[in-house]
């Protein structure tokens, strides 16, 4: 039976003005608003617990968190500059709502924090998932799909410590997520386009 040799196609430049253009701005756009929310909830979070002594160590935790969404935000920043992209509209209305998410469920204890952390983290990760996939069957931005694929896995890690630290034992646990998901997938959807 005679080997098949399987050619990588080499990825392609994206031209100016093409629609796919438009689309990695746009996943740009929305990744940008999200890890400006991210360290919104982080910092909030931090305030509620960080006022109370006997917090220090999810405030720690917290703070771990909120650098590494510091390193994304950054990154985002730094290629919304260079390919000449604009931030969503809406980036004024999302770091009020996600700094009163983070408030919110860190007054309601730190289960409920975590809860947050992982139901934010899971919609991030898919979101992550779903542009990785798109870009990979364009075979295009080689570059942007290493840094999706490093970021999920830092998601992964903020949820999985979530889950870790009691997130499944929050009051209204099923309810406070889907809420939670409900609105992080209405905000990337908004973002995207907006």
């Amino acid at each position: 039976m005679p080997l098949k040799t399987q050619y990588k196609r080499a990825a392609r430049p994206i031209p100016p003005g093409n629609a796919m253009t438009e689309r990695v701005h746009s996943m740009i756009r929305v990744d940008h608003a999200g890890e400006t929310a991210a360290v919104a909830i982080y910092q909030a979070q931090q305030k509620v617990f960080g006022a109370l002594p006997h917090k220090r160590a999810i405030t720690k935790t917290l703070h771990e968190m909120e650098m590494g969404e510091h390193v994304h935000l950054n990154t985002f920043n730094d290629e919304l500059r260079r390919r000449k992209a604009r931030p969503t509209a809406l980036i004024g209305l999302w770091q009020p709502l996600s700094f009163a998410l983070g408030a919110g469920t860190a007054l309601m204890g730190e289960k409920c924090a975590h809860a947050c952390t992982e139901a934010v983290e899971d919609v991030i990760e898919e979101h992550y998932q779903g542009q990785i996939n798109e870009l990979e069957a364009a075979g295009i931005e080689p570059e942007l799909v290493a840094t999706f694929k490093q970021f999920r896995e830092d998601e992964l890690g903020h949820r999985d410590k979530a889950i870790e630290d009691g997130a499944h034992e929050a009051p209204a646990y099923p309810l406070l997520t889907g809420l939670i998901k409900a609105g992080c997938r209405t905000a990337i959807a908004l973002s995207e386009k907006i």
